[in-house]
């Protein structure tokens, strides 16, 4: 590997590590910061359609990843690789949306009991988790590829891969469960 290589890499590795701190961290701040409480009705109409809009995209994104795994089992690199650069920026318009809406509107409580309550959070605690854990992975995975580091980039995917997908699908779960308690 040149200097010049091992440059890119550190400075890539300093911009993964640092969006992988400030995504969790800013999500995180949007729970305890007030929501404005002067939005007019036509702009709430239009926030409430984000989390469909969002989930749909995270719903894309996961058939995006098993049809780019599929691609790549079939040796269909330039496939592949479109596939991938869609699912990256499916899911960074995803947490734009998600970002607006939890920024201006308040929290919404899960209304289930008993079973389907317990259902509901460990799948929520798990998607939060392994979504802060994927994104430095994603990003890692990415960066190879792009570098033409394809053994680096195989060895992160075969981790990456499952739990993207896990993320994704999860997150139309998490939704589908918690969309009849949304506001009106």
């Amino acid at each position: 590997m040149t200097n010049e290589q091992q440059t890119g890499e550190k400075k890539a590795r300093r911009f993964i590590l640092l969006v992988s701190a400030l995504i969790p961290i800013a999500v995180a701040i949007l729970y305890v910061l007030p929501k404005p409480e002067d939005i007019s009705p036509a702009m709430s109409t239009w926030l409430r359609r984000l989390p469909p809009f969002y989930a749909t995209l995270n719903g894309l994104t996961a058939v995006l990843l098993v049809a780019a795994f599929l691609a790549i089992r079939n040796k269909q690199v330039v496939l592949h690789r479109r596939l991938m650069t869609l699912c990256l920026a499916f899911s960074i318009l995803f947490l734009v949306c998600y970002v607006i809406y939890h920024s201006t509107m308040p929290t919404t409580r899960f209304g289930g009991e008993g079973f389907i309550r317990t259902a509901y959070a460990f799948i929520l605690v798990s998607h939060i988790v392994l979504s802060a854990a994927i994104v430095p992975l994603v990003l890692i995975s990415y960066t190879r590829a792009l570098a033409a580091r394809y053994d680096r980039h195989r060895k992160i995917a075969r981790i990456t891969l499952p739990i993207w997908l896990y993320v994704a699908v999860t997150g139309v779960v998490v939704y589908l469960m918690i969309s009849p308690y949304y506001p009106q």
